[in-house]
Parts: structure tokens; C-alpha cells; sequence
């Protein structure tokens, strides 16, 4: 379905990871959208326009992104036909910096580039890039535009950036009553501050974070029981409920259809950390 590449050597931007996808064909694609605990850029490299249709019914095409846990329930779709395009998962702790808005006013929605970039900066990248004569060149692009956005953009409070490094370090694993005690602050002020700010209440991330992790293993092959004590469910039912209501499928068949599948890349394994 996808030829997929990623940079040869580790990106150069805290929060960022960045891969990139050429539609093999013959037929379309068409799979479902999996949500994940970032937002995405999709940037075109060409004249064909990747597409995202909502469960609403609503089509975007061309350079998009979407929200914070965006294809939950499983009804979005990804289109598409002789596309190459590059994928750029952002962490929430550096979004704001990058697109210019908070993630919360994205969250589970989709946006054109232009609405946020503007259509004279988007259409410039999106120019560079159909002429980059190779992946690498086009990820030296893409870092290239992204670097001075998120180093000079408003940062998030550095408690909070920590909150999510502890999150995503430990696989979604994590209380949140611990995380507010560690950081000396009541349970309110962290729900308020993380939701105001990451775009999620932090027992929403936590999810999020957990199951990005146990349906890439899945995907991998892994067995349902063994993935569910593995990644802190409390047992197989739990993670079968979880999954179902992330992805609109089972367990048995998270794979089928999705860009998990196809990347088999975890977005907690690959992310560079914010925070020391």
C-alpha cells in the first residue's frame, strides 16, 4: 500500500519525528484512520492531494492537519492516489510554537495548512518540497522550516512539558494523582492547566499514550493477552474496550487496514524528550 522512509539520522527538532510515504498503486488507498497522542502534518510532495474524510461525511485534500487524538472510533479515512507526501508528528507540548494556535482548538478536527500557515508560506513549502530531489533532501526541508518556528513560538509551562515526557516515557503507564503530587500541584490545577494547554485532559493522554503503544505491538504481531499485561491494562477485556472504542475495530484486527500497520512505528518509542 505505502513505500515507507524515515530519516537516516535522528531529527534535529525535540518533539518532532518525520516519515515519508509514496502510494504504491495500483488501486487507491483507502484504510482507516487511527488516532495517535500527536497532532500530524500531512505535507504533499506534488500535485496529487492526499485526502481525510470525516465521519461527518466532510473531505479535506491537500497538506492538512489534524488534531490531538483525531480517528477515534475508528469512521475517518484516509484517500489517496500517486501520493507522496511527508507525515510530521508533532508532539502537543510543541504545537502551539509550530502551527501557531493551541492544540486544544484542534483537537479531533482537521484544518487546512493554509488556515493556519497561511497560503503564501504553505504553498512555498509545499513548492520546495515537489522539487527536493530526494527524501533526505526533503526532510532537511521540513526540519529546516520547523526549527526556527518551534525555538522562537510560545512555549508551554515547563512543568507541564515534564508531565508529558514522564507520560510518554512510561508507555502511558503513569497515575495521574502521581504526577500532579510530584509536581506539587492539586489534581484540579493539572487537569485545568494540561487540558488548557496539551489539548487533552491528562487521564485522556494517558489513554491516548497507552494505546498508541499496545496497537503498535499488535500490529507487530503480538498476542492480545501478552500485550495487555505488557502495557498495564488490567486484563484482556480491558484492552479489548479500549481498542474498540479508539479504533472501531478488535484487537484480532487493528492491523488491517491502518497506518500502524503500515509504519509500525510507536510514536512513545521515537519521540526526543522535551524536558530533562
Amino acid at each position: 500500500m505505502w513505500e515507507v522512509t524515515r530519516p537516516a539520522r535522528p531529527g534535529r527538532v525535540p518533539g518532532v519525528v518525520l516519515t515519508g510515504f509514496r502510494d504504491l498503486g495500483p488501486a487507491p488507498v483507502d484504510h482507516r484512520l487511527d488516532p495517535h497522542p500527536v497532532l500530524t502534518l500531512a505535507l504533499t510532495c506534488g500535485e496529487a492531494a492526499l485526502g481525510i474524510d470525516e465521519s461527518t461525511g466532510r473531505q479535506h485534500r491537500g497538506s492538512l492537519v489534524t488534531g490531538l487524538g483525531f480517528g477515534a472510533g475508528g469512521a475517518a479515512r484516509v484517500r489517496a492516489a500517486n501520493v507522496e507526501w511527508i507525515q510530521v508528528r508533532l508532539s502537543p507540548a510543541i504545537a502551539r510554537a509550530v502551527l501557531g494556535v493551541s492544540p486544544a482548538e484542534l483537537e479531533n478536527s482537521v484544518v487546512a495548512l493554509d488556515d493556519l500557515w497561511g497560503e503564501r508560506r504553505a504553498a512555498r513549502l509545499r513548492e520546495q518540497l515537489a522539487r527536493a530531489a530526494s527524501w533526505e533532501a526533503r526532510f532537511a526541508l521540513v526540519e529546516g522550516f520547523l526549527t526556527p518556528l518551534s525555538a522562537t513560538g510560545p512555549a508551554i509551562e515547563p512543568e507541564l512539558a515534564w508531565a508529558w515526557d514522564r507520560i510518554v516515557a512510561g508507555h502511558g503507564r503513569v497515575r495521574v494523582d502521581g504526577l500532579a503530587a510530584e509536581l506539587g500541584w492539586s489534581r484540579k490545577r493539572l487537569w485545568s492547566r494540561f487540558h488548557t494547554q496539551l489539548g487533552l485532559p491528562p487521564k485522556r493522554a494517558v489513554q491516548l499514550v497507552r494505546f498508541d503503544w499496545a496497537a503498535t505491538r499488535l500490529a507487530g504481531g503480538q498476542d492480545a493477552a501478552g500485550v495487555a499485561a505488557d502495557c498495564g491494562y488490567a486484563d484482556q477485556s480491558h484492552l479489548h474496550r479500549e481498542v474498540v472504542a479508539f479504533t472501531g475495530v478488535t484487537p484480532a484486527t487493528v492491523a488491517g487496514g491502518s497506518l500502524i500497520a503500515t509504519a509500525d512505528l510507536a510514536w512513545v518509542d521515537q519521540v526526543p524528550r522535551l524536558s530533562v
